[in-house]
């Protein structure tokens, strides 16, 4: 796929360098998937509209905001998106990729070591669960983000602890209803946080339907979250 036929929208957002990268991730992926499943969006609009641009129009479109030079978290990092894309436009920051998922820890330490990041990269094999309660990594990032995790309830919960006081969290979902908003609201009461915004946006080429769900602290959040492996999965607060 050339520069010209990329979507113009995805074009507005990235350099010329930055494609560069995209570029060396696509074909290391690709390289990764024929003994790892990482990802079944690597062709065309897949990747550069399913993968890279719905990544990164969360932050480059919201530029009353600085997203540069933080410590960034990717929850659920799997093929690492939008861990990657974050990492490539903002190269001054920090970025930690978790999965639980060793197969696939072990893929994006291959593609850390293939590509020239300007980052500084760590990837962790293990459940946000227990991350969340080592003082290491509780309330030490300033964005969190998670794509394809979970429903928004279970992923605030998993995110509201790693964040610092004035830190904030990016929930990606599909579709976005007024019981989603409900019960999301509902559930930021228990773990003292709040809905920043809500943003839609529609993919470039018919791709489909994006909200993004920017979420805060209000205060620290309680010691006893995220809970025990599972439970959030399995039992969402719901207020």
């Amino acid at each position: 796929m050339t520069k010209d036929s990329l979507p113009y929208e995805l074009l507005k957002l990235v350099t010329e360098e930055e494609i560069i990268l995209f570029k060396e991730l696509r074909r290391r992926i690709k390289q990764l998937n024929y003994k790892t499943n990482l990802t079944r969006l690597i062709e065309g609009d897949d990747y550069w509209i399913s993968q890279v641009y719905d990544s990164l129009w969360t932050f480059k479109e919201n530029s009353n905001k600085s997203f540069d030079n933080k410590k960034f978290i990717d929850i659920g990092s799997g093929c690492g998106f939008p861990g990657f894309a974050y990492a490539i436009t903002h190269p001054n920051s920090e970025v930690y990729l978790v999965d639980s998922s060793k197969k696939k820890t072990d893929s994006l330490k291959e593609i850390i070591k293939s590509i020239n990041f300007k980052n500084n990269i760590f990837v962790i094999n293990d459940r946000i669960e227990n991350l969340g309660h080592q003082s290491s990594f509780r309330n030490s990032f300033n964005i969190a983000t998670a794509r394809a995790v979970s429903n928004p309830s279970t992923v605030s919960e998993y995110i509201l602890p790693m964040l610092q006081s004035n830190g904030l969290g990016i929930l990606y979902c599909g579709k976005w209803t007024n019981e989603d908003n409900k019960n999301l609201e509902n559930t930021l009461k228990v773990l003292e946080g709040k809905i920043l915004k809500i943003k839609r946006n529609f993919l470039p080429r018919e791709k489909g339907i994006r909200n993004a769900i920017f979420i805060e602290p209000i205060k620290s959040c309680p010691d006893i979250y995220p809970r025990s492996i599972g439970k959030a999965e399995k039992y969402p607060l719901r207020g």
